[in-house]
């Protein structure tokens, strides 16, 4: 399971950066999971997929850059940066890009992610939504 459950992670991560919500619920498991930094619970399948479009559309450039991956049977733990670009009117304006380190820790159940948890400090993106409003 150790080499499989990384594999599914590593193309849940694939297909955030392509931006590809219907790959991203084909890897979810029904009962699925998301938990941000701030401890915020998102549970289900199309809740997320509906959730993952509208974080493309606010930030269309957003991706993860993986440095390093540890698993231990089920769980895969991923460390690296996010960064991407806050744009409401859908213009990449340099001053609204951003980045910051971030670890995701995956729970992969039966071939499908059954959480995704993300720490990362997203105050750099916070101040440029208040910076835009």
């Amino acid at each position: 399971m150790h080499h499989s459950s990384k594999a599914v992670v590593e193309a849940f991560v694939r297909a955030i950066n392509r931006h590809n919500v219907q790959d991203l619920a084909a890897l979810m498991a029904a009962g699925h999971r998301f938990v941000d930094s701030l401890s915020n619970v998102v549970v289900g399948q199309e809740k997320m997929r509906a959730g993952w479009a509208a974080y493309f559309r606010m930030v269309p450039d957003y991706s993860i850059a993986i440095e390093e991956t540890f698993c231990e049977g089920p769980v895969v733990v991923l460390l690296g940066t996010a960064e991407g670009t806050y744009a409401p009117d859908g213009a990449l304006k340099p001053e609204n890009r951003w980045k910051t380190g971030v670890a995701l820790r995956a729970q992969v159940e039966d071939g499908l992610i059954r959480e995704w948890r993300v720490y990362a400090d997203n105050e750099p993106m916070r101040e440029r939504m208040r910076k835009s409003s």
